[in-house]
């Protein structure tokens, strides 16, 4: 309902509250100078006479405004008083949240996810850049805009360097379900307890659950300070067990064992999904065999945790492992399609192996062809690329065509394996239906995204001497 009153500048106009929280209110208005969608944050009227409180808000303003302009952040670009009360004007995201997500469809997509999770990091590590920790990662701050591409939203309770702090040590502030074990007993947030929060949230998103997800807000935050890390693959069916080693380092009681950067985090999670791809859904020896993926679903079901909920604070337990290097691309662009291809390389040692694994960023993507195939338009780009792949294994080449276009049309910029395996198997649909021409830009998309294997290579040999004849 419109709000009919000036409790906003006469600037912005038709103000609709869209959400509310414990320090105000967010409203959604129209910026009558510049003709645009806004969001307006106004401090609760029973915090507007609180010194503390005030601060606080306004605090929040300079952290993120400090952080305008950055990649994936969500921009502010006004702040003031109206009638005693203290606002942020920032963009307006129509996406919802991740949250809203995960409450309608349970985990999500691999790819997405993935995807998803790289954006947050760039966000997150840009702001630790900038002396800025977030303190509350948690997925309804992860907005997403019109184009499903996430921002980092409230920097209600961030710690900005330089700045006096109205959340000193021994005062817990933030989601318990995302508190990092130090937060947890009242210490100062860092850095790494945003990239911990951040892998709780990847957790979620991967499984649909919380690592410590209990019904108790006190069980769960002391079981961050006291459970060892759940298996993610024992609590949901179809991840692979290579996920764990990297959630047990990024979810490490310690903050010094956890991963340097939240973008070597994400990396480290691409790396132990490429792992597990190699071992069990890899590109066949013969030659010009198609492949499948793992397959990701909406909602995938979960086992309960063997664990009980602790109710006793302990000492902090070391985790074993350290990450020792990762080689990311310099490029803050939105587009993975414009991103320099770049060679990352992440080393997870844990107790009995040591596994490295080099993973790379695509460059460009072949355009996807507009063709559709009826009542597959909902699937997911994996669902789309195992439905083809099925046919590529009865031999109904015609048949797998439509859905593999689809398929890379989906799964464009999503990036190596999801990514290579579909313009591998369309290349290859291509090649065996005789359109050679057509074939080679999605072999060579899927030798570029995965450079180690032979079979890309060996096909794209075959359809450029097949437009030579």
């Amino acid at each position: 309902m419109t709000v009919d009153t000036d409790i906003l500048p006469p600037r912005y106009r038709s103000p609709k509250r869209i959400a509310f929280g414990g320090m105000g209110e967010v409203y959604r208005a129209t910026d009558s100078v510049l003709g645009r969608a806004v969001a307006v944050k106004l401090l609760a009227e029973r915090y507007s006479r609180d010194d503390d409180v005030r601060g606080r808000f306004t605090r929040e303003a300079l952290a993120a405004a400090r952080l305008s302009g950055e990649p994936y952040v969500v921009t502010v670009f006004d702040v003031g008083e109206h009638a005693g009360r203290p606002f942020i004007v920032m963009e307006y995201l129509s996406g919802g949240s991740l949250e809203e997500r995960i409450q309608r469809d349970g985990a999500q997509e691999i790819g997405q996810a993935l995807e998803w999770l790289e954006q947050a990091a760039t966000a997150i590590d840009a702001a630790h850049r900038h002396g800025v920790v977030h303190r509350d990662v948690k997925p309804a701050n992860l907005m997403l805009d019109r184009n499903g591409t996430v921002h980092v939203a409230d920097f209600g309770i961030a710690s900005a360097a330089g700045m006096d702090s109205l959340t000193m040590t021994g005062t817990v502030l933030g989601t318990a379900g995302y508190l990092a074990p130090e937060q947890a007993q009242g210490e100062r947030a860092t850095p790494a307890s945003d990239r911990y929060a951040l892998a709780v949230v990847a957790f979620e998103l991967l499984s649909g659950r919380r690592p410590f997800e209990s019904d108790s807000i006190t069980a769960e935050a002391t079981a961050h300070v006291n459970a060892p890390v759940p298996s993610i693959a024992e609590i949901c069916e179809g991840l692979p067990a290579e996920l764990d080693a990297v959630f047990r380092q990024a979810l490490a009681k310690d903050p010094a064992q956890r991963f340097e950067t939240a973008a070597e985090f994400v990396a480290a999670l691409r790396a132990a999904l490429a792992e597990a791809a190699g071992a069990t859904q890899s590109f066949r020896p013969s030659a010009l065999a198609p492949v499948s993926v793992l397959t990701p679903v909406s909602r995938r079901r979960s086992r309960r945790s063997r664990w009980p909920a602790l109710v006793a604070l302990v000492a902090l337990l070391a985790i074993a492992g350290a990450i020792a290097a990762i080689v990311l691309t310099n490029g803050n662009d939105n587009s993975n399609a414009s991103a320099p291809l770049r060679p990352r390389t992440v080393t997870i040692t844990h107790p009995g192996s040591t596994i490295q694994t080099t993973i790379t960023a695509p460059t460009t993507s072949p355009p996807p062809p507009p063709t559709t195939s009826p009542g597959s338009s909902s699937l997911s780009g994996s669902a789309l690329n195992d439905a083809g792949y099925r046919k590529l294994q009865a031999g109904d080449y015609a048949g797998a065509l439509p859905l593999l276009q689809q398929a890379v049309a989906k799964l464009n910029g999503v990036g190596y394996p999801y990514e290579a395996y579909a313009n591998y198997n369309l290349g290859y649909t291509l090649l065996q239906l005789g359109r050679c021409d057509e074939a080679i830009p999605y072999l060579e998309q899927a030798k570029k995204l995965e450079p180690q294997r032979h079979e890309p290579k060996d096909a794209l040999a075959r359809a450029k001497h097949c437009t030579t004849k």
